[in-house]
């Protein structure tokens, strides 16, 4: 049996591509190294990029992954996130939540059939 390593959210947050060449992802409690798997990801690899060294868990969940999906994300396990961290995950600065932008219309104004009837009469 292999023995679990840990990584804290600032140990992940380093490994973001942009520091090393490694890209790590937090998926619930997992902590995954996907850099040998950038080139294959049918979403691209900017997708990966852009949640590099961060929770990606919602964005994973919010895509609809296939079991066969999932199965493979394991083997990119390379350990969990540390217990203290764990209680914060999605409260941090390196959650990928960001702020939902829904653009305000106007209601469309509703017209009775009474005035379509009343103006039929009038002329």
């Amino acid at each position: 049996m292999t023995e679990t390593s840990y990584f804290s959210r600032e140990e992940v947050s380093k490994n973001d591509g942009k520091n090393t060449s490694k890209i790590w992802l937090i998926i619930k409690e997992g902590v995954y190294d996907v850099t040998s798997y950038l080139e294959e990801h049918p979403g691209g690899r900017e997708l990966l990029e852009e949640h590099a060294g961060k929770d990606a868990t919602k964005a994973f969940n919010d895509n609809g992954h296939s079991s066969d999906a999932r199965k493979k994300l394991e083997s990119f396990r390379i350990g969990q996130l540390q217990a203290d961290d764990l209680k914060n995950l999605g409260s941090s600065k390196t959650s990928t939540s960001a702020p939902r932008v829904v653009e305000h219309t106007e209601p469309a104004q509703k017209k009775s059939c009474m005035s379509t009837i009343s103006c039929g009469l009038c002329g």
